[in-house]
């Protein structure tokens, strides 16, 4: 099937109900919206072969949700991209997806339109993308390609996971069974990335009918999202858990009126239990957990509302330190360095499999054949069941750091910083952070009878990295602490300045 038969379906039985809101003002209803991706995607073949790419180079507005449908509704393949990444960091992307078009935001116009043919919101172009007489939704295998979701790895270049509609089904139908049914009176609004989770997780408002609220300010204002809730009722929206410190910690939302909010799923990285506590405590037992990654889109294990909710529980402190129970259509094990399952308590790699895992990452066979061998998605990350079957993450790939709920990789910011011809050595480890969660440290060894300064490398870094990943801190140092083999020992860094 195709994934973009869902406007279609609710264009044509329920055209009169909100299908995407700017703000608190209603952008179009789902009988607008099914006739414009018809459009759109007539359009767009007379552009792209069947089964091409489309990148979408956007900031958080209601045309990324037009474009996303429409891309599927023409038979193509979306590849969202992170409008917080630096232009070369997206002109990698695009050229390694092979994208033929890429459509744009105005403020990211500039950085993508150099690498291929650019169509910009608001153009001239993208009004006549928008006229014409439309086309019918283009037939699709449950295994034909959908979302190409490019996820940073252990080299520093980012590798595109191939979603198929059979997965994005997957991860809607989990959504569902395991988070919360969604109904038409449902909304879902979007202060954290389109191009990743909270994009995901719009498909299951779309699967259903419901309403998805794109804020104007196109970000996470903790003001906004109160007037949001006040405004639409029923609200659920993603959050990484620094989102939610945020939220707590800001007066104005925490004095707001909050009984428009219905579910505040978090997940892209730790939250700390004190932290959701205090979240509780002031919104009530509305929170929900995922565990996932864009190899198996949002979708491994959860936390429910209930067990969030239901306190008398013996050992509830502790499970509210876990990632929770496997979801409902997929399998979870732990298994150690020869991939043998381990039995509860132990510690290893986290494994999965399901119709939610990718068949494999784009053009890299070696790397597909990596993460998925003995049929299994290895994870990268480490953790252990306990008896009853919950699972707790004990650390991140060994060198992973997770600042905000976005993954950065220590290898990507050592290598820009080793352009500076004063730089010997390098080592990035990640620093605990009250409020990110973590940050980035570069511990650097310049050469000798050179000197270096914190201004010159953080200027190289935002020269070629999201400003994001650059290090808040830089600890200058006359060697760094090795093995018996020449490896850095990042353990020993990360005991002194971590």
């Amino acid at each position: 099937m195709n994934l973009a038969g869902w406007v279609e379906k609710w264009g044509r039985a329920e055209g009169e109900r909100t299908a995407i809101a700017f703000g608190t003002a209603v952008y179009a209803s789902y009988r607008q919206w099914a006739a414009r991706s018809r459009v759109l995607a007539g359009n767009l073949r007379t552009l792209c072969r069947p089964d091409e790419r489309v990148a979408i180079a956007m900031t958080n507005r209601p045309e990324f949700l037009e474009a996303l449908f429409a891309i599927w509704h023409a038979g193509l393949v979306a590849v969202p991209m992170n409008a917080k990444l630096h232009a070369d960091e997206l002109g990698y992307i695009i050229g390694h997806s092979e994208a033929s078009l890429i459509l744009a935001s105005p403020d990211l116009a500039d950085a993508v339109a150099r690498h291929r043919r650019t169509i910009v919101t608001g153009s001239a172009q993208w009004d006549r993308l928008g006229r014409g007489d439309g086309i019918d939704v283009v037939e699709r295998r449950d295994d034909d390609l959908a979302w190409l979701f490019y996820t940073s790895g252990t080299t520093g270049r980012p590798k595109g996971a191939m979603l198929t509609h059979r997965n994005l089904m997957a991860m809607t139908l989990a959504y569902l069974s395991d988070i919360e049914p969604v109904g038409a009176t449902d909304a879902k609004i979007h202060p954290a990335p389109l191009s990743h989770g909270s994009g995901l997780y719009a498909l299951p408002f779309v699967a259903t009918g419901a309403k998805n609220v794109v804020p104007e300010k196109g970000g996470f204002d903790p003001d906004e999202i109160a007037a949001l809730l006040a405004a639409h009722g029923n609200v659920s929206f993603f959050a990484a858990p620094t989102m939610v410190s945020r939220l707590v910690n800001h007066a104005g939302f925490a004095g707001a009126d909050h009984a428009g909010l219905r579910t505040v799923i978090y997940g892209g990285g730790p939250m700390h239990v004190e932290t959701l506590l205090r979240a509780m405590d002031l919104l009530g037992p509305k929170f929900a957990q995922i565990y996932g990654q864009g190899e198996a889109p949002m979708t491994i294990t959860s936390l429910s509302k209930a067990l969030h909710a239901d306190r008398s529980r013996s050992r509830w402190r502790d499970i509210m330190g876990s990632v929770g129970l496997a979801r409902s259509n997929v399998e979870v094990r732990i298994a150690d360095a020869e991939d043998r399952a381990l039995p509860a308590g132990e510690i290893g790699e986290v494994l999965a499999r399901g119709d939610v895992v990718m068949p494999g990452y784009w053009r890299d066979e070696t790397a597909s054949a990596q993460a998925l061998r003995g049929g299994w998605l290895h994870t990268g990350d480490v953790g252990a069941f306990d008896d009853e079957g919950y699972l707790t993450l004990k650390d991140r790939s060994k060198d992973l750091i997770i600042s905000g709920g976005s993954n950065i990789y220590p290898r990507e910011v050592e290598e820009v910083l080793l352009r500076h011809p004063d730089v010997l050595e390098v080592s990035v480890i990640g620093r605990a952070h009250a409020d990110w969660g973590e940050e980035v440290v570069a511990c650097v060894v310049a050469r000798p009878e050179r000197t270096l300064a914190a201004a010159e490398l953080d200027r190289l870094c935002l020269d070629a990295i999201a400003r994001f990943k650059r290090p808040r801190d830089y600890v200058f140092l006359d060697t760094l602490p090795k093995n018996n083999y020449g490896k850095v020992l990042k353990t020993e860094l990360r005991k002194h300045y971590g």
